[in-house]
């Protein structure tokens, strides 16, 4: 009974650190889209980089959609952790 636990945790460590490894890779590709004037620079893990309207950087609007990208990552993981039950449910606990 206990070896199981310790082997769950196991698994979660692995799955964890492979999210991780993701996430890193996701951080490292770039996505630009241009139409019509307007130019957005994100990266795989959305987050914006850069906004250009008519040729001109737009810092405030990239910094209040990373914030705004931000929570609405924060409500969907807290979302997820509620239906999955956290880890006691991935535990058995």
């Amino acid at each position: 009974m206990v070896f199981d636990k310790v082997k769950q945790l196991g698994e979660l460590k692995k799955m964890r650190d492979q999210a991780m490894q993701m996430q890193k890779a996701l951080a490292q590709e770039k996505i630009e889209v241009e139409e019509q004037g307007i130019k957005i620079i994100m990266t795989g893990d959305q987050q914006v980089k850069e906004i250009e309207v008519g040729g001109e950087g737009q810092d405030r609007l990239v910094e209040v959609l990373n914030k705004a990208i931000k929570k609405s990552q924060e409500v969907a993981a807290r979302k997820l952790q509620e239906m999955s039950g956290g880890l006691g449910g991935l535990l058995g606990q």
